[in-house]
């Protein structure tokens, strides 16, 4: 299968990872490349110098493409990371969190294919008129910080579709071959994962973030956040219940902040520390129950999704 966003990337499967912020690393990035997607470094808030030597790792481990997330507004080091990825020659960029016009110039006079992480139409067609490769339409059933707006995937996708030229690609909710047969079907171009590659063999992170996700039900996971102006989406668990409680007794936008630490990502993500940490997730865990490694992962997505596609074209 061979779609728009796949010629636009030089990827073999139109399936691309999700930033994941301060726990990104180049074990998974370089998977995810190596079995046919496009892996992401989410530089998150990390210092330049950090996910400089993540970038050359990951070009240790594999010779195909593979993107660095830049969330505008999180990280004080958009300039630096713009110049670091610039360096290094890194193919593709995604922006997010922020207005990405101003440095869509310099990264195109690079060679840099752009995409833009939007999630209503106005952004996408702001993405496209400002110069985007393509844009990737996040509906709020995505894992970790998303969009006040809270748009569905289903209804996302093909509203920006209908009024952009570019490749959409679609995100949230998505995590096997049927979700990526619908969003086809929807008009995306190709769809971006980051709750189902946690579930991954080769994704270093702790034990009880991978358990979580696989023992996790359709109602699982939970936004907190929503009374202080923030709509993150997390797995339930006692810190995250926490959290729910001190916001339903009124705590501040600074209180949670404060509590919502890339500090204390890391602590549930990768120590596993779930009574002083949250771990992010996506409504589709409820769906995963399997721990593959990426590339029999990628396989058994594009098998299913063909042969979804297939039966669909039989009913016609």
């Amino acid at each position: 299968m061979k779609s728009e966003i796949s010629n636009l990337l030089n990827i073999t499967y139109p399936i691309i990872q999700g930033g994941m912020g301060n726990i990104s690393n180049a074990k998974l990035t370089a998977a995810v490349s190596e079995a046919g997607g496009l892996g992401t470094i989410g530089c998150g808030t990390m210092e330049p110098s950090e996910v400089e030597k993540i970038i050359l790792e990951t070009k240790k481990c594999t010779k195909k493409p593979f993107a660095v997330n830049i969330a505008i507004n999180v990280t004080p080091h958009t300039d630096a990371l713009i110049k670091t990825i610039i360096k290094h020659k890194v193919p593709v960029v995604s922006l997010s969190a922020g207005n990405p016009a101003p440095y869509i110039p310099i990264l195109k006079e690079n060679g840099i294919k752009i995409l833009t992480i939007v999630a209503a139409v106005k952004h996408a067609v702001k993405a496209e008129a400002a110069g985007a490769d393509a844009v990737v339409a996040e509906g709020f059933e995505a894992a970790g910080i998303n969009s006040n707006l809270e748009l569905t995937t289903m209804t996302l996708i093909p509203q920006i579709v209908d009024r952009v030229n570019i490749p959409v690609i679609a995100a949230g909710g998505i995590g096997d071959g049927r979700g990526l047969s619908a969003a086809l079907m929807l008009g995306a171009s190709g769809i971006q994962m980051g709750t189902r590659f946690i579930a991954t063999k080769e994704a270093p992170f702790h034990e009880n973030y991978k358990n979580a996700i696989l023992q996790a039900t359709d109602t699982s996971t939970k936004i907190i956040g929503r009374n202080v102006g923030q709509t993150r989406r997390v797995v339930e668990n006692e810190y995250a219940n926490k959290i729910s409680q001190l916001e339903a007794d009124g705590m501040t936008a600074e209180e949670f902040w404060s509590l919502t630490t890339e500090a204390q990502h890391r602590k549930g993500a990768i120590k596993g520390n779930f009574t002083d940490g949250f771990i992010n997730g996506g409504q589709v865990s409820g769906l995963i129950s399997d721990l593959p490694t990426v590339e029999e992962l990628l396989t058994e997505m594009m098998r299913d999704a063909q042969a979804q596609i297939e039966n669909v074209r039989m009913l016609f």
